[in-house]
């Protein structure tokens, strides 16, 4: 008897429960297949190339492939094992190969060409048009318009890239879980919270040890920085954290770096631009290096001289409490939290208690519904790839809206941070409509035996993030899934996931979920009161840091040469050179651990989570201004943001939503800097 291979038959949900690793490699074998053949049927169509025959049938071609792709690097991200990440460095290659035949097969670009130089002649709505346009210079920017020799070396470069992005990724992966710090002592525990203390006797129980094991994982790793009066402690947590793949050992990560941003800049060059940063920035809202420079500098300006004086109040702070006249980076999230309680009588483990996990979830939720009349119903019977994972079904009043599956607690087959994702984009062509699949994953606090998941003010943010993010992928109403939810410019794709940490600020809102979790008591309104009033705090140095990281993205990618950079930390020193407000450590580096830029998609783009904020915070004056409830403004958003996707170019979109260009000064405001 044929075993049958889940991935190779037609699957709505994934079918988690029946896949297995080896299942993985047949199903990108034959779909690469059918896929390839898909585009040689557009190929060898002897009709006069058009939209339908060429442009749609390209879009709705290898679908199976990334509904297989989807789901085998999303657990490659979320649920790993090495079998499955020699796997990914046998299909990576092969995805790379696939995606370079498409691009760059000539006859498929002279039948988009063709379509694409005729486009006024035919009659096709704004979003046929801007599938038209995204099609083509996907060719021309990825190389159609080479000739043989280069397209050869384009080919080499992007199987290169694919395989070191995912080396560096591992590598990170390996070193976080490879840091282990044994603590057989309670009392040098002290200050940090009891949920951190029983995980970490838990962990340390698991691996047949006395005493507590701390972890890199975020929700061990924030707290002891924030909490440990231990500052030998912190010292240690602090050094292990940036030190992640900058070690001499098989893990390091700084060839790694050099050989990504060489590659890229090559192959920018190949394709006629002068940098990494110059290629991209052409599809981005921002357009070129000077906007994005100016854009960090501005702020920068505004911020820097705050960061100096906040820096200065940290230092004769830690002198006054506790003698400490050595201030060193490992001390500065201690003395903020501690001069953050003193100063607003605010302890973030005073909080914890009224953002239980489900009740939080619940509460955001509930604010959905009363902003989108959206209502999510539990269903187990869906299959999940882990027993932590919680799957909804999404509805809009009676009809189906999406599925979202929900992944909150760290693991060692999970690689750090918080990130949103699809396993099937929303399309609606010739009235055949797909519903979206979402995932929203994070590293929350695992409950104890003692205590649920409670979470940090931070971490409810970060919740708030990500659903917001989720919210573009499920209310997405577009005919081709490529335009759907966020698929848009990298530097509008923030807008929706921080718009919605707003409303973790607002009291009306904070009514439905901030909740003691034993006693049911609502989060009283002076609690309320000071984290408005807190939220400000050390904004100065807050800025200050994002700028540094937007800023040494653009130092790796800005670049017309490589040849002068041997050094991966003296190259990010100068980076940071502008922004650096306390002593520099030898051993650590940011770089050979920055997944956003080296692994994520966010090279040349880091700069966008500032710029997005600059649309946040212009958006949500609206909702102040009329209510933040207000059912016609978050109709307006829904109908010009959430649901249009990529079809319209997002300065238009915004406008319509908005009324206007987004004010910079809101932000400021917002910030405290102006």
């Amino acid at each position: 008897m044929v075993e049958v291979n889940p991935l190779q038959e037609k699957f709505d949900h994934p079918p988690f429960s029946k896949i297995e690793t080896k299942h993985f490699k047949p199903a990108f074998e034959k779909s690469l297949k059918d896929a390839r053949e898909e585009i040689d049927l557009i190929v060898a169509n002897s009709e006069s190339p058009s939209f339908k025959n060429t442009i749609e049938a390209l879009e709705f071609s290898g679908n199976q492939l990334g509904r297989i792709a989807s789901i085998f690097f999303n657990l490659n991200s979320a649920e790993t094992n090495p079998e499955i990440q020699k796997l990914a460095q046998e299909i990576s290659p092969l995805l790379s190969e696939f995606n370079n035949d498409l691009l760059l097969n000539k006859e498929l670009f002279e039948k988009i060409k063709k379509v694409y130089d005729d486009r006024s002649n035919l009659d096709l709505s704004g979003e046929q048009i801007m599938l038209l346009e995204k099609i083509y210079k996907n060719f021309t920017r990825n190389g159609a318009n080479l000739d043989t020799e280069k397209q050869a070396r384009l080919r080499e470069i992007d199987k290169l890239l694919s395989l070191t992005s995912l080396k560096f990724g591992e590598n990170v992966l390996a070193e976080t879980n490879n840091f282990q710090l044994h603590i057989s002592n309670e009392n040098e525990l002290e200050g940090i919270p009891e949920t951190v203390r029983e995980s970490a006797q838990e962990i340390a129980k698991e691996k047949g040890k006395e005493g507590y094991i701390l972890t890199l994982d975020f929700p061990t790793y924030i707290p002891v920085m924030k909490f440990s009066k231990n500052r030998n402690l912190r010292k240690q947590m602090f050094l292990g954290f940036g030190s992640k793949a900058f070690k001499d050992n098989e893990f390091n990560n700084e060839q790694n770096v050099l050989e990504i941003v060489k590659l890229r800049l090559e192959r920018a060059q190949l394709l006629g631009f002068e940098s990494h940063a110059n290629f991209v920035l052409e599809e981005r809202m921002a357009k070129s290096i000077d906007n994005v420079e100016t854009f960090l500098d501005d702020i920068l300006d505004k911020s820097l001289p705050v960061a100096k004086k906040e820096i200065e109040e940290l230092k004769a702070f830690a002198l006054e409490s506790d003698n400490l006249n050595d201030f060193q980076k490992w001390d500065k999230a201690y003395y903020t939290e501690k001069l953050k309680q003193k100063t607003f009588d605010l302890d973030e483990e005073t909080l914890k208690p009224y953002f239980e996990l489900n009740q939080v979830i619940k509460g955001m939720f509930d604010i959905t519904s009363k902003l989108f009349n959206l209502s999510f119903k539990k269903d187990d019977t869906l299959e999940v790839y882990h027993k932590d994972v919680v799957t909804y079904k999404v509805y809009e009043e009676d009809k189906y809206l999406a599925t979202l599956y929900a992944d909150f607690h760290p693991r060692a087959g999970k690689r750090d941070g918080a990130w949103m994702t699809t396993y099937k984009d929303q399309s609606n062509y010739e009235k055949i409509e797909e519903r979206p699949q979402v995932s929203i994953v994070c590293n929350f606090t695992k409950p104890t035996k003692n205590k649920p998941s409670l979470l940090t003010f931070n971490e409810v943010t970060t919740l708030f993030h990500e659903f917001g993010h989720a919210l573009h992928a499920m209310n997405a109403n577009t005919i081709y899934p490529s335009l759907s939810g966020a698929s848009v410019y990298w530097d509008f794709v923030e807008l929706p996931s921080q718009l919605m940490e707003n409303w973790c600020y607002e009291e009306k809102a904070l009514e439905l979920f901030a909740k003691h979790y034993e006693t049911n008591e609502i989060l009283p309104i002076e609690y309320i009161e000071k984290i408005k009033k807190s939220s400000n705090f050390m904004e100065g140095l807050q800025t200050t840091r994002q700028i540094s990281f937007g800023k040494l993205d653009m130092a790796w990618h800005t670049i017309h040469s490589t040849e002068a950079i041997t050094n991966v930390k003296a190259h990010e020193a100068k980076a940071f050179q502008s922004t650096e407000l306390l002593q520099e450590i030898d051993n650590n580096c940011m770089s050979t651990a920055f997944g956003h830029i080296f692994q994520g998609g966010y090279s040349s783009g880091y700069y966008s989570y500032k710029w997005a904020e600059v649309l946040d915070a212009d958006a949500f004056e609206l909702f102040k201004e009329k209510g933040i409830f207000d059912n016609s403004i978050s109709e307006k958003y829904k109908t010009n943001i959430l649901q249009k996707g990529g079809t319209i170019e997002p300065m238009k979109l915004y406008k319509k939503f908005r009324g206007k260009e987004p004010d910079p000064t809101a932000l400021l405001k917002r910030a405290g800097l102006i």
